[in-house]
C-alpha cells in the first residue's frame, strides 16, 4: 500500500466475496489461504455488521486448506484439493466456491484445474481467482456476481414479463441489507411483481440459476455493479435500470416505484393505487407526530448508497438543513462521483450540502472537527460516535460498520423503514 489509512470500512475482496456468498442460502466458501483468513475476512464485514453472520458457515467453520511454509514452497494444491474433498464430505451445501488467499494469489496455484476435477465428478464447485490483494469489500460483491454470469446462470431460460432481479445492496456492508431488500420485495410484490432478492426467502442457487428469465434487473446504488449489469445484459438480454441511491420515505421511494413501473410499463392505476396507500400509510403516521418535530442541522457518513438515502429523506421529506456529507467508501470513477454529487445536490427545500470524498477516519474526524457550520444531527457508524460525542452532536447508528446494535431485518429504506428512520431521530434526543 502507498499510504496507511485509520480505520477502514470493510475488508479486502475476499472479504467481501465471503459476506456475499455467506448470504446466499446453503452455499460454502472454501478457502486456498493462509491460517486466519477466514476468521480475519469474516470479521471485516459480517462481524461489524449488526452483530448478524452467516448461519450457514462462516468464521472459524469455513473450510480453508490452511496453507503454510510448505504450500509456499512446492505449491497447495495437492492440500486444496483434499479441502474440498473434505467439505463435500461433510457439508452438505447446493454450491462449494474456492476463493484465493493473497498466498495462494502470489505463487499462482491453479484452483480453476483443481475445482474442474470435482465438477467432471458431477459437484457444484466454483473457483474464484481473485486474491484478497485485489481490491475491497464492493469489488467482491462484483466479483461474485461476474462468476456467476460466467459459470452459473443458465441461458435460455422462458422470459417471465413480471420478475426482477435486485442488485446492488450489499449483504453485511449495509447492516440493514435484509431489512431493506424485504422492504423493497413488499412494495414491488403490490405492483404484481415476482422479486429476485437472492439473498432473502431462503432464496439459493437455484434461483440464482434461473434468474436470466427476468425482465428487469434494477441496481440499487449510485455506482456499483456497471460491469456485472453490460456482461448480464450482453448475454442473457435483460436490460437494467439503476436507481441512483437507496430511498428512504415516501418523495423517494414513489420516485423508484415510478422508475420500474415506466420501465416495464405496469398498469398505471394499479401503480397509482399501491402509491397512495402506501404514502397515506407513512403520511398518517407522522401526522400524530407534528408535535416533536424539531428543526435540525445534520451531516452524514455513510456509503455513497445510504448518504444519498439519509440526505435526501431529511432534506427533502423532513425540512432539516444539510451541512456536511461524506461518502466514506472509495469511489474511482469521475462519472459515479458526478452522480452521487447530483442526487445529493438535488434538494428540493435546501440549500447543497458540501459534499467529501473521505476513506480515513483521520480525514472523516478533522472534517467534522473543523467545519464551521453548526452540526446538530449525525448519522453515521460506529467509528463516528466519538467524535459526536466530542462535540457534544445527537448521534444516529445508521451505516457500516456497526458494532453497538443487533440488526435482524431492521431497515430505514423505502416507506416503512423511513418511520424507523424518523422514530430513532427522536429516540436520541
Amino acid at each position: 500500500m502507498s499510504q496507511i489509512m485509520e480505520n477502514p470500512k470493510g475488508g479486502c475482496v475476499l472479504a467481501g466475496i465471503n459476506s456475499v456468498l455467506g448470504a446466499i442460502d446453503k452455499v460454502c466458501p472454501i478457502y486456498h489461504s493462509g491460517p486466519g483468513c477466514c476468521m480475519q475476512t469474516t470479521a471485516a464485514d459480517q462481524g461489524q455488521s449488526g452483530h448478524k453472520s452467516s448461519c450457514f458457515v462462516s468464521s472459524v467453520s469455513l473450510p480453508s486448506s490452511n496453507m503454510l511454509e510448505k504450500e509456499v514452497v512446492f505449491g497447495g494444491t495437492n492440500k486444496l484439493r483434499t479441502t474440498i474433498q473434505g467439505a463435500i464430505d461433510i457439508i452438505d451445501a447446493d454450491a462449494y466456491f474456492v476463493l484465493t488467499g493473497c498466498t495462494a494469489g502470489i505463487i499462482g496455484d491453479d484452483i480453476v484445474s483443481v475445482a474442474n476435477e470435482f465438477t467432471e465428478q458431477g459437484y457444484k464447485v466454483y473457483p474464484i481467482e481473485t486474491p484478497g490483494f485485489a481490491g475491497d469489500s464492493n469489488l467482491g460483491y462484483e466479483i461474485v456476481w461476474n462468476t456467476m454470469i460466467d459459470q452459473v446462470i443458465e441461458k435460455d431460460v422462458p422470459k417471465d414479463e413480471k420478475l426482477v432481479n435486485i442488485f446492488g445492496i450489499v449483504p453485511y456492508h449495509d447492516p440493514f441489507w435484509s431489512g431493506a431488500l424485504e422492504e423493497i420485495d413488499r412494495i414491488l410484490s403490490r405492483l404484481g411483481l415476482k422479486v429476485n432478492t437472492f439473498f432473502t426467502k431462503h432464496q439459493n442457487m437455484e434461483d440464482i440459476r434461473k434468474c436470466s428469465a427476468a425482465a428487469l434487473n434494477i441496481i440499487v446504488n449510485p455506482w456499483l455493479f456497471k460491469g456485472p449489469a453490460k456482461k448480464f445484459e450482453e448475454k442473457f438480454g435483460v436490460p437494467s435500470i439503476r436507481i441512483p441511491g437507496l430511498f428512504v420515505g415516501a418523495t423517494d421511494t414513489t420516485r423508484f416505484v415510478r422508475e420500474v413501473a415506466d420501465a416495464l410499463k405496469l398498469d398505471e392505476k394499479l401503480v397509482q393505487a399501491v402509491i397512495e396507500q402506501e404514502e397515506d400509510y407513512v403520511y398518517s403516521y407522522l401526522g400524530q407526530a407534528i408535535g416533536v418535530v424539531s428543526w435540525k442541522r445534520f451531516a452524514v457518513v455513510a456509503d455513497a448508497n445510504n448518504a444519498v438515502a439519509f440526505t435526501r429523506y431529511l432534506a427533502n421529506d423532513y425540512s432539516f438543513t444539510p451541512v456536511l456529507v461524506i461518502i466514506s467508501e472509495p469511489i474511482f470513477r469521475q462519472e459515479d462521483k458526478e452522480r452521487i454529487i447530483h442526487e445529493i445536490e438535488d434538494l428540493e427545500y435546501a440549500a447543497p450540502p458540501k459534499i467529501l470524498f473521505l476513506t480515513d477516519q483521520y480525514e472523516i474526524n478533522k472534517a467534522i472537527r473543523e467545519e464551521e457550520k453548526e452540526i446538530t444531527l449525525l448519522v453515521g457508524s460506529s467509528n463516528e460516535r466519538e467524535i459526536a460525542l466530542e462535540k457534544d452532536i445527537q448521534f444516529i447508528l445508521g451505516a457500516f460498520p456497526m458494532n453497538e446494535r443487533l440488526v435482524f431485518n431492521r431497515t430505514y429504506a423505502g416507506y416503512r423503514g423511513s418511520l424507523t428512520f424518523t422514530e430513532d431521530i427522536y429516540d436520541n434526543n
